[in-house]
């Protein structure tokens, strides 16, 4: 069998393309700069602003209003207080933000907190609203409607929520990402092939259904991202697919790192705040242990494949996690099973809500969310996390190496959680 053709032949031509890809990157960053300086020079701007996230909070018997914004036309995303309610408050507002000149440049590619004032409120007349009630108005219990709205909408999810979330280890399964993708274009492909080879025998025999339905699929995802507000970790996992299919159809070799560097290298020009994404950085990392699995264990059947992924994506990715996040409980062993039953779950549950029953799953869903476990805290140094991150590249170039990173995280998972049992 034919081998495909790799994306470079020579390792020069890899180099040559990540330097060009890196000096775009600096020229984005520095015209970035500029505006930042022109941001912090001015008192104040005008603007129209997204929230994407109003939560109540008390400080010395003061209440206020958390919200997490983003400004489009200064493309920033940042944090602001008010007094207004958060039921008050729609998804679209008017507003007069006040830079702060102690601001640093960091805080201006990240998520900073700009003081600002609510000059607008504007009505809230989406489809989207419209689509959100609808799916709240199938279900008695507000966590589980919020669940579904996470999941479907990229709607953000309560403290409480958010904190259950992290317990379960299941962050993936409700921020839209990647893996969502993954399931919608899977749903579609299977719903428009039957449709395509029936116009295909009839006038078109020699079209090749992974250009047609693949462009279709890409289309639909494209508007659904659109529909959603165009959450980051949605977007960079669509733009990730479409290259991907764009490789693909070009019969270049996916399963690499060169591939995946390249990716990495070209988000960043298009997006360079990402820099700054731990959710980005962590979307890359699950991305390159799938690709070394898929690179490794290449001759199982894809079935096996799944269920080997759903469990060693878990166990590779723990090492670094405890790097940098550090809480751990027995709750989050079911976070590979959770994963596999997800892969069903979801397209269920989208059928159910369609026709009206989309309640079907909230008695489960209800004890699932009300789990408690016992937890503790525990970090790996470092030292030993850039370690492991170094093992996991090499390991693309050594069989050896990737069994010697498999042997180390699964007894780093072993030893993490056994003491819950001792």
């Amino acid at each position: 069998m034919l081998e495909k053709p790799k994306l470079f032949v020579k390792l020069k031509q890899f180099w040559l393309t990540l330097s060009f890809l890196l000096l775009l990157l600096a020229i984005r960053l520095f015209l970035l700069y500029g505006d930042f300086s022109i941001f912090k020079m001015k008192p104040f701007f005008y603007t129209d602003v997204k929230v994407i996230q109003a939560y109540e909070k008390w400080s010395d018997d003061r209440y206020y209003t958390v919200m997490k914004l983003y400004a489009p036309q200064l493309n920033i995303t940042f944090f602001s207080r008010t007094k207004i309610r958060p039921s008050e408050i729609t998804p679209y507002l008017r507003m007069k933000l006040f830079p702060r000149k102690d601001m640093l440049f960091v805080d201006y590619l990240g998520t900073s907190f700009i003081n600002a004032t609510i000059n607008e409120i504007y009505p809230d007349d989406r489809v989207k609203s419209k689509l959100l009630n609808w799916i709240r108005n199938q279900h008695a219990n507000s966590m589980v409607s919020t669940f579904y709205n996470a999941i479907y909408f990229a709607e953000p999810l309560d403290k409480k929520m958010r904190s259950q979330v992290s317990i379960l280890g299941i962050s993936h399964l409700i921020a839209l990402s990647g893996f969502h993708l993954a399931l919608l274009s899977s749903l579609l492909f299977f719903l428009f092939r039957p449709l395509y080879r029936i116009f295909q025998q009839r006038y078109a025999p020699y079209r090749f259904d992974l250009i047609d339905i693949g462009l279709i699929v890409l289309t639909l995802l494209a508007w659904y991202l659109w529909f959603v507000d165009t959450p980051a970790s949605l977007l960079r996992s669509y733009m990730m697919m479409l290259l991907g299919w764009i490789f693909l159809l070009l019969g270049i070799e996916l399963i690499s790192l060169s591939f995946l560097t390249m990716v990495v290298a070209f988000l960043l020009v298009i997006f360079p705040k990402l820099i700054l994404s731990f959710a980005f950085w962590f979307s890359i990392l699950g991305v390159l242990y799938i690709f070394l699995l898929l690179y490794h264990f290449r001759d199982l059947n894809r079935y096996a494949m799944s269920i080997l992924i759903s469990f060693l994506i878990f166990v590779l990715m723990l090492p670094i996690v405890h790097t940098l996040f550090f809480i751990t409980t027995p709750l989050q062993l079911l976070s590979p099973f959770l994963s596999l039953a997800f892969t069903l779950f979801y397209p269920i549950s989208i059928g159910l809500h369609l026709i009206g029953f989309g309640d079907l799953f909230d008695s489960l869903l209800i004890d699932l969310f009300s789990l408690t476990s016992q937890t503790f805290e525990f970090s790996l140094p470092l030292w030993l996390g850039a370690s492991y991150l170094a093992l996991s590249i090499l390991s693309f170039y050594s069989k050896k190496i990737f069994y010697l990173l498999l042997l180390f995280s699964i007894l780093f998972f072993i030893g993490l959680f056994m003491g819950f049992w001792l």
